[in-house]
């Protein structure tokens, strides 16, 4: 509706201009002539306003559904706006290649959907579209775990027995938080998902809810199964994700203790500055060990320790391994999220602090990230990471929490 909108003024305009410039010719050659240079235009209105009016009015009129068109299309795409705006379209030059090889026909909640970010991490298939905290479209399947090697998958409206959970969430123009729904049965899914290196799954991908919730989605799509990214065949460090400062701290340490056997403990850091101070405990041929690093950024080198001057490992063969044979995403206990309530989160939050938690308000949106505490006045704080640098908080009333879970660790 907002680029039939924006279309329709367009034209009104020109109509109106092309009008006046017609009009200017019937005054004389010269006018005519001047008219086809804007500038010039309102001279010729100021000079026979009785007569060029009638133009400049229907010029004006084409202005009023143009207006309301960029207004309905900011609500709801303010980055398409802000490329139209900046006049993107017209720049020459080579166009950026899109990073995953996405290609979907179908909508969501009635809308197209054309997701730039997908990926397969810890056992959640999420498929986004935006680029702000909350993504204006957003498809999330909760598999039992997280699959090794290939991924095949199908579930029907009547199957019986443990299935995936589906939630499905959108921004509405004007609202403050995404509405969501969640569906643990009545749907039909078809993932077939193979694996292609270094950290990718590229399949076909089928998702049809119910007829009310309006969302059908049929195509290819290309995932990542974790958060590094790779140039010329290396981890690019300039990536902010946990996965890159974890892949730097176990590639600094392996040179630094060359030969040693090293247990690195799982750590969790985020990108949350250009400077880290890590205290690290671990392991070195079974005795424990700990070492104060620092990490830091730039923009050639990426995240780096501070002070590493360790020559490179020799590199290894490694052996090739079998693709895995397709199998059904298979539950494991203990890798599901818990059920907490409300009561003991206020009784005993600091118990919970840097907790994963998943939160579901009473009109059904869905809040996730990490349990930060309570705030003075005794609301929940939950902190989501956002794709790139940087995290963004938000607190919940008590009386708008309808459900709390923790996630796995």
């Amino acid at each position: 509706m907002d680029t039939l909108l924006i279309l329709g003024g367009l034209l009104l305009a020109l109509a109106g201009y092309a009008w006046l410039v017609m009009l200017a010719f019937e005054r004389g050659p010269l006018w005519g002539l001047a008219c086809l240079l804007p500038p010039l235009a309102p001279v010729f209105l100021a000079r026979h306003w009785g007569f060029a009016r009638k133009a400049l009015f229907l010029g004006a009129l084409g202005c009023i559904p143009l207006v309301v068109g960029l207004a309905m299309l900011a609500s709801h795409d303010s980055a398409r706006l802000e490329a139209i705006l900046s006049l993107q379209w017209l720049r020459s030059g080579p166009v950026a290649a899109p990073e995953l090889d996405i290609a979907l026909r179908g909508e969501l909640d009635g809308q197209a959907f054309a997701p730039q970010q997908a990926e397969l991490i810890d056992g959640v298939l999420s498929l986004r579209e935006g680029q702000d905290f909350y993504a204006h479209r957003e498809v999330r399947i909760r598999l039992p775990a997280q699959p090794r090697g290939a991924l095949r998958l199908d579930v029907l409206p009547d199957d019986r027995g443990p299935r995936p959970v589906v939630e499905v969430s959108w921004l509405a123009p004007g609202a403050d938080l995404p509405e969501a729904v969640r569906l643990g049965s009545g749907y039909s899914l078809h993932l077939d998902l193979r694996p292609e290196a270094p950290n990718r799954l590229r399949g076909d991908f089928h998702l049809v809810l119910p007829t009310e919730y309006r969302t059908t989605l049929s195509g290819r799509i290309e995932l990542y199964t974790d958060r590094l990214r790779y140039r010329d065949g290396q981890v690019d460090t300039r990536f902010d994700s946990a996965d890159t400062l974890a892949y730097v701290l176990r590639d600094y340490l392996q040179r630094r203790f060359p030969g040693r056997q090293l247990e690195l403990p799982e750590t969790r850091l985020e990108p949350l500055g250009p400077i880290l101070q890590v205290p690290l405990d671990f392991s070195l041929d079974g005795e424990p060990q700990h070492l104060d690093l620092e990490l830091g950024r730039s923009a050639s080198r990426g995240w780096t320790v501070r002070g590493d001057r360790y020559p490179k490992l020799a590199p290894r063969a490694e052996a090739s391994v079998p693709a895995a044979e397709p199998q059904p995403a298979a539950p494991q206990p203990g890798n599901a999220a818990r059920p907490l309530s409300l009561e003991r989160l206020q009784a005993e939050p600091q118990r919970y602090v840097n907790r994963g938690m998943r939160v579901t308000t009473e009109r059904g949106r869905v809040a996730e990230g990490v349990f930060t505490g309570l705030d003075p006045n005794g609301r929940v704080v939950i902190r989501h990471l956002l794709t790139g640098a940087g995290q963004a908080s938000y607190s919940l009333r008590p009386a708008e929490i309808s459900a709390i879970e923790l996630l796995p660790q």
